[in-house]
């Protein structure tokens, strides 16, 4: 018998996020978008334990011989690991809060997520240990280049290895990057940096390193003023001749040595991790705008009939009806994607397909959302206008929605990359 049940300790955690998200964040949604890149410190400090607290639970397992060294034996699969299922439910109403604000969770986020993906059990107990300590520290993940965004085979960021020295040298600029200057300029964070140990390799030359907060040779190059999400961090790292200790090489450092798609193809299961928070996090837009413009119309004397057939609807209860499905649509897909993930399955297709459908779903009803609310919905008297901007980096970060459709195509159709492109 299949159990759709919330496990108890997420209904628990979903209790105090709600309150996060009603009091920490929400009030501040219009000041922070007014004066971008402004910290949202009174959230930082009340989520940072809580962060604490999760990463603790998350490198247990891994920590439970006593010495924390990353060599637990591996144990039987007992059951599902809700740890995945607890983030998405906590993202989806952080976003719901302020999806801005969400992004500056002290957290290792995508870092943490590359980490888990394709690192060594010694390495993320070394890397996510720090997250459970001291003061509030940050994750990223450096992967887009000016002339390598969706194409990453045409990567120029380079890695060489030092005979002398046995370190890793990094050089090259990523843009684009979350929490990249809270992650190494002002914290003891991580960001996992994609480079190329031999560009004529193509993907197979690309690997993974750890960057570590403070590096010498690391620099802003620029801080992004941007449509929406603008209380979160985003920035282009510049990588002048950052050397870095060759064990911070994610995964066995003989990957290196082989001219395989090895390490391409383990980081690269990054993405089938983050891109259903990405859906979360577009949901939880989605729910803020769907429940405001519900709120706002019942006001107004205006309620859907659900009991009515379709024709006999005004123009605006199946407006609402149909924002209402699409949301329910990517939601349950984005669970289906997580549920996987719980069970130790794989989900590249599931993933996609939330990420693709999310995406799209949060840009049509914020969208909506504005024009049902008339002047006012496009007026800063109200937060819909800034949901829609907030909504459409859904479409574009962590895979395009082009780039996930031809993910899923592939996957139904059988096709290779080269056969479908």
């Amino acid at each position: 018998m299949i159990d759709f049940e919330i496990p108890d300790f997420i209904k628990n955690q979903q209790q105090l996020i709600k309150m996060v998200a009603e009091q920490a964040m929400r009030p501040f949604s219009r000041q922070l978008d007014e004066h971008e890149h402004e910290r949202p410190q009174a959230f930082v400090n009340m989520t940072w334990p809580f962060t604490q607290q999760m990463m603790q639970r998350s490198l247990k397992p891994l920590m439970h011989n006593g010495n924390g060294n990353g060599h637990a034996p591996k144990k039987e699969r007992t059951g599902p690991d809700y740890s995945a299922l607890a983030l998405i439910f906590m993202i989806e109403q952080l976003s719901w809060g302020d999806a801005g604000q969400y992004l500056c969770l002290p957290h290792p986020m995508l870092g943490g997520a590359a980490v888990q993906s394709a690192g060594t059990p010694e390495q993320q107990v070394r890397f996510l240990k720090r997250f459970t300590e001291g003061t509030p520290k940050w994750g990223a993940m450096a992967i887009t280049e000016a002339d390598a965004g969706s194409d990453n085979s045409s990567m120029r960021t380079t890695a060489v290895l030092d005979p002398d020295t046995h370190e890793w040298i990094l050089n090259g600029e990523k843009i684009f990057i979350t929490s990249g200057k809270l992650a190494l300029e002002e914290s003891d964070g991580i960001c996992v940096v994609w480079a190329t140990v031999d560009p004529k390799a193509g993907r197979a030359g690309i690997k993974s390193f750890v960057v570590e907060g403070h590096t010498p040779g690391v620099s802003i190059a620029k801080q992004e003023h941007k449509l929406g999400i603008r209380a979160s961090d985003t920035v282009a790292l510049h990588f002048d001749n950052v050397r870095v200790p060759y064990e911070n090489l994610l995964g066995s450092a003989e990957v290196a040595q082989k001219k395989s798609s090895k390490g391409f193809q383990g980081a690269m299961k990054t993405f089938d991790s983050s891109r259903p928070a990405v859906a979360a996090s577009a949901m939880g837009i989605a729910r803020a705008a769907l429940e405001f413009v519900i709120a706002r119309l019942k006001e107004e004397g205006i309620e859907v009939d659900y009991t009515k057939p379709k024709h006999q609807l005004t123009a605006v209860e199946r407006d609402i009806m149909e924002m209402e499905a699409r949301y329910k649509a990517g939601w349950l897909l984005t669970l289906r994607a997580t549920a996987q993930m719980a069970h130790g399955e794989s989900n590249r297709l599931e993933a996609s397909m939330c990420k693709y459908r999310a995406g799209e779903a949060v840009t049509w009803i914020t969208q909506k959302a504005v024009e049902l609310l008339g002047p006012l919905g496009y007026s800063r008297e109200l937060l819909a206008e800034k949901w829609m901007r907030d909504a459409k980096i859904n479409d574009i970060y962590e895979g395009t929605k082009q780039i996930n459709q031809l993910i899923v195509a592939r996957s139904i159709l059988g096709y290779s990359r080269r056969e479908l492109k």
